[in-house]
């Protein structure tokens, strides 16, 4: 390195390599500056200089420095490792571990290199090449701790645990009887821990449970030597001891629910699916009465019963559990029952035993049973669970009632506004729900969660540009916007894409979506820290475990949402292509003077109000951006804020299809993503990977609507297409010929048979219903009056059940809109539309979308009554510039509205 330069020239090399490594980066510039003037060719200061101005932002300037560096010293091991450092920071690691061989070519036993080469090769998941190269180092270097653990650890993820436990018992071999030192115990503890798990994980238990007893006074983390320990003795069968030890854990956290998972396991009462026999039943009953004496403060102890137990018992278990959290006022406790409404007749019997505790509390002030009188809170608490139980079973006007009911009761709660924003959300009236989300955010501007819960109810909406702004109150100051977005907020940004598609403002839109996928990438990298960070502070179960979840990384629902989303958006750029510049001029031309001149007007206006919202982010970016220092930081300016440049795309379907294969990899049982997948295909005329589709969908659930459509659609298209003429196109009859009777819905059936078919087995479902219709007007237009009187003559049944407080109807609210958009769009009968709009109204009377009677769509309606009334005695508050239309059902609000943060 720097050994063709004379010796002072030579020192100013090293100086340019610590100034890099101490991020003294003029003071290596300056050195490189002084080699240069006298040797202008030298490869290696060159690539040095280079990479030292890739640090300070000018990165075309380092790139064409290192390349001609390269080109003067093709040689040099120093130019091809700096070129692949250049590569690996702005994360093209194929490209760098390409430069970091070609090093090694010239170097082979350069440390250095061979160890950037390993954390690329664990990134890159290259495991071979990663054992590879993890040996080299230990055979260069095998006094150094490291080394040994990563060989092991770069054979354990290369599915090769047992000679990862070899590597780490010669490593143990060459320490001395007294190591660790004391400094060291930790670090040590859990290289053991890691051994004794990599022999669980090769199925040696015995040797793995004799090593773990060898070693415990060499485990410091005595909590994982124990929840070890009886992994171990479960798994050889060992139950007795197990048990003792689980009753030792949970002394010492009884709110642990694993530890509960596991003593069943040992007593022989756990099954997956928690279908017990009665006896099994009595059993856990008797064995959670005894749990609950010992640990009498312990919330799982009572909470787990209420999951076996059936009937009376349940109702006993369920009483006892509720009682003292109403007396407490615990907000979550319909968060903490909600598992329990999946659970067939348990709903019934708790709506039951609360209303039973409301009429008590009500009527003598105390629980049925009891003498003591409960605090008044208690009844607002029991009205407020109730709300939420009726809210969940879809009796909106009854949750609704239960809630205006509490606030009367107790004005003060901020909880109570929280969930009557959430009932009228599922009751279908967003702008309400917004208003209510507001109105719990002004009763205390402090509490980020009220706000982003505001924030959320507000692009549910549609109310984005409102939404924005409430949504910064909890940014830093400056260029809010982008904290946003550095903050990785990816229900902001979600829902903001989702508010966009429905508003058809489809760059934006695509922005959000594209913004969230970006998360995801830079969470992948931020994983690469690590490689080296866990080995040298022994953090190596944790880090195998991270590896193993970045590996699932992109199967999240987040990312689902957005990738979905962001195909969506393209399919929909396919169909409908934004309008040419010529175009519009040519539309222009036909309009009259007046109203071009209005079009300009509004258009000047619009370009105006941009290029003011840009020179305000400008101005508070520039404000924020000096720091103590004096010195700027300047973020880059977005150069597409509204996603235009996105929604210029020559080919939106090639551009859907690379989210496409990302859904299909990471999501597999998702029938969105076949869904999308069948859509993108077919619009892509790519014939067998739609029937792929059609494959996929039938494997997941062959009696869901969405499947049934697609299947009858998919033969109809090639039904209706012309006889095959190339090779190519007979290969792909062949296939389908073949494949059709494989397909039970249509073995020895025509497509009307086995639409007719399919309604036979679903002839009470709304949806299948409307399927059958839908499909039965794509075979033959001629019978679509029958198929829209097929879905008119549908009835909204009540659902079998015990409700206390009036019956409960199968049909759900997005169920009637995706019907009605279909009366209007694909079967084009406005009529029908408006006949069902109105139907659906008296079923939904909150629901804004079908302008229900008590929805805020109707001028009479109480919300918009009350609104008045607000307006009347008190101004609109405001967030930032934008007035937000709030109510107040209590008159006790105005106060805190001025306030800001």
């Amino acid at each position: 390195m720097g050994a063709s330069l004379p010796p002072k020239e030579a020192n100013l090399f090293k100086l340019i390599v610590r100034s890099y490594e101490t991020k003294q980066y003029k003071k290596g510039l300056k050195a490189a500056d002084a080699i240069l003037r006298k040797f202008p060719d030298h490869g290696e200061t060159l690539s040095m200089k280079g990479l030292t101005l890739n640090c300070m932002d000018r990165k075309s300037e380092a790139y064409e420095l290192v390349r001609q560096g390269l080109k003067n010293d093709l040689k040099s091991h120093v130019c091809w490792h700096v070129y692949g450092l250049l590569y690996r920071s702005d994360r093209e690691y194929r490209e760098a571990i390409k430069c970091y061989r070609n090093a090694l070519k010239i170097d082979p036993d350069n440390i250095e290199i061979l160890r950037d080469l390993s954390l690329l090769q664990a990134q890159m998941r290259d495991l071979p090449g990663f054992v590879e190269t993890r040996q080299q180092l230990l055979t260069l270097k095998p006094n150094h701790r490291m080394n040994w653990i990563g060989f092991s650890v770069a054979h354990h993820l290369n599915s090769n645990a047992s000679k990862a436990v070899e590597i780490l018992e010669a490593y143990e071999g060459t320490l001395e009887d007294d190591y660790p030192p004391e400094n060291e115990r930790c670090e040590h503890g859990e290289m053991l821990l890691y051994k004794i798990s990599l022999l669980e994980e090769c199925g040696f238990l015995e040797r793995a449970a004799e090593e773990l007893h060898k070693k415990e006074s060499k485990i410091v983390d005595k909590l994982a030597y124990k929840e070890q320990e009886v992994s171990l003795l479960v798994k050889l069968g060992h139950l007795e001891e197990g048990e003792a030890l689980y009753q030792a854990l949970l002394s010492m956290n009884p709110d642990n629910y694993r530890y509960y998972e596991g003593l069943q396991k040992c007593v022989g009462l756990y099954l997956e699916d928690g279908q017990y026999s009665p006896d099994q039943i009595d059993r856990l009953d008797s064995l959670y009465k005894t749990l609950a004496e010992q640990y009498k403060w312990s919330s799982a102890v009572k909470r787990i019963p209420l999951d076996f137990l059936q009937g009376d018992k349940f109702r006993e278990a369920a009483d006892n559990y509720i009682r003292p959290l109403l007396t407490k006022g615990v907000p979550s406790l319909f968060s903490d029952l909600s598992s329990l409404y999946n659970h067939a007749g348990k709903a019934d019997i708790l709506e039951q035993l609360i209303l039973e505790l409301e009429h008590s509390i009500r009527t003598s002030g105390q629980y049925p049973g009891r003498v003591e009188k409960e605090p008044p809170s208690t009844l607002m608490w029991t009205l407020f669970l109730l709300a939420q139980h009726y809210d969940r079973r879809g009796q909106y006007e009854i949750a609704l009632s239960k809630i205006d009911e509490a606030i009367e009761h107790t004005p003060t709660v901020i909880d109570l506004y929280s969930v009557k924003s959430r009932i009228l959300k599922h009751a279908g009236d967003l702008v309400a729900a917004a208003a209510f989300a507001e109105e719990a955010r002004c009763m205390d501007l402090a509490d980020r969660y009220v706000n982003s819960e505001c924030v959320k109810r507000m692009l549910q909406a549609d109310q984005v540009a409102v939404a924005e702004k409430t949504a910064v109150l909890f940014t830093k100051d400056g260029d809010q916007h982008n904290n946003l977005h550095d903050m990785q907020c990816m229900w902001y940004e979600l829902a903001s894409g989702e508010s966009y598609f429905r508003q058809g403002d489809l760059g934006r839109a695509l922005k959000k979506f594209l913004a969230v996928e970006k998360h995801y990438a830079d969470i992948s990298e931020d994983q690469f820290d690590f490689h080296s960070y866990c080995l040298r502070k022994m953090t190596l179960r944790t880090y195998v475990e991270m590896l193993k979840f970045q590996d699932q990384l992109h199967s999240h629902a987040y990312f689902h949402k957005a990738a979905a989303g962001a195909i969506r958006c393209y399919i929909k750029l396919h169909d409908s292509p934004p309008k040419s510049t010529a175009e519009e001029d040519d539309n222009m031309s036909k309009l009259l003077p007046s109203q071009k001149k209005k079009m300009r007007q509004k258009q000047r206006k619009a370009e105006a109000r941009a290029k003011k919202e840009a020179e305000e982010k400008n101005e508070e970016s520039s404000a924020s951006g000096v720091s103590k220092s004096g010195k700027r930081h300047v973020k880059p300016v977005d150069p597409d804020p509204n996603g235009e440049k996105l929604l210029q795309v020559e080919d939106p379907l090639s551009e859907a299809t690379k989210y496409l294969k990302l859904l299909q990899k990471n999501s597999p049982d998702s029938l969105e993503t076949h869904l999308l997948s069948f859509e993108l295909y077919t619009r892509k005329q790519k014939i067998l990977l739609a029937f792929k589709a059609v494959k996929q969908l039938l494997r997941l659930d062959a009696e869901h609507p969405d499947s049934h459509r697609c299947l009858i659609k998919f033969f109809h298209k090639v039904g209706s297409m012309n006889a095959p003429v190339t090779d190519s196109e007979k290969l792909i009859w062949s296939v389908l010929e073949a494949e059709r009777p494989n397909i039970s819905q249509l073995y020895e059936k025509s497509l009307f048979e086995a639409n007719d078919s399919f309604l036979e087995k679903h002839k009470d479902s709304l949806m299948h219903r409307v399927a059958f219709a839908e499909i039965l007007h794509i075979l033959d237009s001629n019978r679509k009056s029958e198929a829209v009187k097929f879905i008119e003559e549908s009835k909204n049944n009540i659902v079998p059940g015990n409700g206390a407080l009036g019956p409960i109807r199968e049909w759900k609210l997005k169920d009637c809109i995706a019907v009605h958009k279909l009366l209007g769009t694909v079967l084009a009968d406005q009529d029908a539309a408006l006949r069902w709009k109105v139907r659906c109204a008296e079923y939904y009377p909150y629901s804004r979308y079908f302008e229900g009677s008590r929805s805020s769509a109707s001028p009479n309606s109480a919300f918009n009554q009350s609104r008045m009334n607000s307006e009347n005695e008190t101004p609109n508050h405001s967030v930032g510039s934008q007035n937000v239309g709030s109510i107040t059902s209590n008159g006790k609000l105005e106060a805190f509205k001025d306030l800001t943060i």
